[in-house]
């Protein structure tokens, strides 16, 4: 793959050849990798922004030049990406900004954001030869690992925490995944899953580990970017767990600043449950993360232990952004208000950078005049039980126009 230079590690800085290689050999676990691409050899060869414009197909897929992936004929894997990004035309206005768009990836085809790493960990895993596919998860990877290699054949072996949603487990049973409930914390169902991987030789999905998840996590970057005809908004908000999605996020930026394609990086928001912050905590403190309670009901980001730390903090820092933690109470209200202004369904964690955006505006964090793009990363349905706590109960009326003037529902 000639667009691809090698590895870097993200602790040491020492470069290795591109091959099958998971973490630095020097560094152990902690050492996760960067792809490092040629952008030189991409820009003349392989992408520009002609070649986009000019491109009918509307999934992630169109930037498989910017992908640790050979180039195939991607028609056959599930449609990922290419999800709407909404101009606000309410919420904007309720939080005092001049600008604001939702980027909703609630409607990927298992309805997260995580289909973007599931489906390049499945075409890796094709590509390899594996016919099974692993991974931990807190619900959403666990369910888009699973439909994305169903679809490709593969079999999948799922770690989730006892915790995990009925509506993430139903997805995964339908999908036709072997699903371990590991009565532990998510650092438990990790190191189950990573004890079996290894001792079973499958193809490992976990994001924390496996450097080319954050290289489909960051196609959500590359399309806000053109969504927006290469002029992104002075602030991307995103809500935070094991730090790959933000990681991505600031890695598709990157790319299109390192290709020419815009001329800066937005400013990029984690945004975290204070039921569970390691990174806003070692912001807020100056050190280094410890492990943190998981108690917050955004499932998707309750991760005690985050598995990608260097690329999260990389993320805020280099782009000059900012670490936020909301509560849960903000989260729920941020799911009624995402829902009755704009008409977007998402789960506790994929509109906790919604709340993040509403509690940096009232600091004084980000500017009235500033734009801001937030992410959506998951659908409600995948949580109805919080979606019901935030909602409230439907109004009981008899079947008759007296009952209902009678109920004060209108």
């Amino acid at each position: 793959m000639k667009h691809i230079l090698g590895y870097r590690c993200t602790i040491c800085g020492k470069e290795f050849p591109y091959t099958e290689l998971m973490t630095c050999p020097d560094c152990g676990e902690k050492g996760i990798l960067d792809i490092v691409f040629d952008y030189d050899y991409i820009k003349k060869n392989t992408l520009s922004r002609e070649k986009l414009a000019n491109c009918r197909d509307n999934s992630m897929w169109r930037y498989k030049a910017l992908m640790p992936l050979k180039d195939r004929d991607f028609t056959p894997f599930l449609r990922v990406g290419w999800t709407p990004l909404y101009r606000s035309n309410r919420l904007g206005d309720e939080l005092g900004l001049k600008t604001l768009y939702i980027k909703d990836d609630g409607l990927n085809p298992t309805a997260s954001l995580k289909d973007r790493a599931s489906g390049v960990a499945v075409a890796k895993a094709v590509e390899l030869g594996y016919d099974t596919i692993a991974c931990s998860s807190t619900g959403n990877a666990a369910s888009s690992c699973a439909g994305n290699a169903a679809r490709m054949g593969l079999k999948t072996v799922i770690f989730v925490p006892s915790r995990a949603p009925e509506g993430k487990l139903a997805q995964l049973l339908i999908f036709g995944a072997k699903v371990v409930s590991v009565l532990g914390d998510y650092k438990d169902t990790f190191d189950l899953s990573k004890a079996a991987i290894e001792k079973y030789g499958w193809y490992n999905r976990n994001a924390g580990i496996n450097p080319i998840l954050t290289e489909g996590k960051k196609t959500v970057a590359l399309e806000i970017a053109e969504q927006l005809s290469w002029q992104p908004t002075d602030w991307v908000a995103c809500s935070v767990g094991d730090g790959c999605t933000i990681g991505g996020v600031y890695n598709g930026f990157h790319d299109l600043y390192e290709l020419g394609f815009i001329d800066r990086i937005p400013k990029i928001l984690g945004v975290q449950s204070t039921g569970c912050c390691p990174f806003v905590d070692a912001a807020r403190e100056g050190r280094d993360l410890i492990p943190a309670e998981e108690n917050t009901i955004a499932d998707s980001i309750a991760v005690g232990v985050p598995r990608n730390p260097r690329k999260a903090l990389r993320a805020v820092s280099a782009s000059n952004g900012t670490w936020i933690a909301v509560t849960d109470e903000q989260i729920l209200d941020a799911m009624r208000v995402l829902g009755r202004t704009e008409g977007v369904f998402g789960e506790p964690a994929g509109v906790t950078a919604t709340a993040g955006v509403r509690q940096a505006v009232a600091d004084g964090v980000i500017k009235p005049n500033e734009t801001v793009t937030v992410i959506n990363t998951g659908s409600g349905l995948k949580d109805v039980k919080n979606a019901l706590k935030a909602a409230g109960k439907p109004t009981l009326c008899e079947p008759s126009l007296e009952a209902l003037e009678k109920s004060g529902i209108l």
